[in-house]
């Protein structure tokens, strides 16, 4: 699904609280905006239904270049973890 489709769902959903799909656009890039500034401080966001997203840091670590073989050092970097609620685990699983 991309992000189209993903606003039609969601305008159908509420469409009796929202009076365009501009407006669930407008929305819905308020919320990924303040999803992306609170991992940018390195907040946990949590919502109860779907789950908790964070931040981790990945240490440096050592690797190789598959093609030339020469070992290479991959930079310590941060990335964005997400673990799926219970409630989201059991509707998935039935």
């Amino acid at each position: 699904m991309i992000k189209k489709d993903f606003l039609e769902t969601v305008g159908s959903k509420i469409g009796s609280i929202v009076s365009s799909k501009k407006d669930v656009e407008t929305v819905f890039d308020a919320v990924v905006d303040s999803l992306v500034e609170e991992l940018t401080k390195g907040e946990d966001i949590t919502f109860g239904k779907l789950g908790k997203f964070s931040v981790k840091n990945k240490k440096a670590r050592n690797g190789i270049n598959p093609k030339t073989k020469a070992k290479i050092v991959i930079a310590a970097k941060k990335a964005v973890a997400f673990k799926a609620s219970k409630t989201l685990k059991d509707v998935l699983n039935g």
